[in-house]
């Protein structure tokens, strides 16, 4: 098996030293691929210093979505990882790989935090829909094989967030296997989350719509759930009012946008999914843009 795995990185060059250093560590021979957003840390400077990266490709769009594509355009191995940068592999995480490669498509497994108080640990969350069994991986911390990768056309840009499982969903359809395995765990210290920005909930909804409806169509199944995701979060919030937490002209305003979320979200999952018909359902993807990098330095040419 040759591995490549693709590291995201955004103004994250502390948390992206120990991810580099954990797969010097545990995974030596893997090809490895930094692409970096336009960060403003140094990252550059420090990753091409470093002699444990093949690749480090430099990428205009702050998107992790699409610097995850613009890593596996470069990737020349029969299976590609991603990890996120500020998550470390750890000793087993490439025979757990390896092993479960023999049954399976896809295998990703949980991210494990130290705290002060013990060691928190992801597990294994699945989903059935319109007759399909979804199982979710971490799009942090997953392997694919080339076959999955390429069905897939990498993942959707329309997607800021949640990405990760629309692609969940689209590789059910194709009936891909996907595989949680506890083995491949990576850890991340606490307060190392990467870097990444939180989520707001219009596009938390804008995603959750647009990949339910590009995914499934116009059903009452996809209706209900998205009434029934937007409900729990109202009736959580009214619990902020009631507590002083939040305000009910605070609590307005956010189902405005929870509104004109799922608006826009069923909108554009709609034209998704006329736009590709197959069960591949991404007309966003890998393919559909031809010039990611701003600048590759490969040292596989030398």
């Amino acid at each position: 098996m040759q591995l490549s795995v693709v590291v995201p990185t955004l103004d994250g060059r502390e948390q992206l030293a120990r991810t580099l250093e954990a797969l010097s560590a545990h995974v030596p021979e893997a090809e490895v691929i930094v692409v970096n957003g336009p960060s403003t840390d140094g990252t550059t400077g420090m990753v091409r210093d470093r002699a444990d990266v093949d690749v480090l490709v430099e990428v205009a769009d702050r998107t992790v979505t699409a610097a995850r594509n613009a890593g596996i355009e470069q990737a020349t191995g029969d299976v590609v990882a991603i990890v996120d940068q500020g998550l470390s592999v750890t000793e087993e995480w490439y025979d757990s790989l390896v092993a479960e490669f023999e049954d399976a498509d896809v295998v990703s497994g949980p991210v494990h935090e130290q705290l002060r108080g013990g060691m928190t640990t992801e597990e294994v969350e699945s989903d059935a829909l319109a007759g399909r069994e979804i199982t979710y991986f971490n799009g942090g911390n997953v392997a694919f094989s080339r076959q999955a990768l390429d069905a897939l056309d990498g993942f959707d840009e329309y997607l800021e967030i949640g990405s990760a499982r629309d692609g969940a969903h689209r590789l059910a359809a194709m009936d891909f296997a996907v595989s949680w395995v506890p083995g491949m765990g990576v850890a991340r210290e606490v307060g190392a989350d990467g870097g990444g920005p939180g989520t707001d909930p219009g596009w938390k909804y804008r995603s959750l719509a647009y990949r339910l409806v590009k995914n499934y169509g116009v059903r009452p199944r996809v209706a209900a759930r998205l009434l029934a995701h937007a409900g729990r979060d109202a009736l959580g919030s009214l619990r902020d009012v009631a507590r002083g937490d939040d305000t009910p002209s605070g609590w307005l305003g956010t189902g405005r946008t929870v509104i004109t979320g799922l608006a826009y979200g069923s909108k554009d999952g709609i034209w998704a999914r006329l736009l590709d018909r197959s069960e591949r359902r991404n007309p966003y993807g890998r393919s559909a843009r031809s010039a990611r990098a701003v600048a590759v330095y490969d040292r596989r040419e030398h």
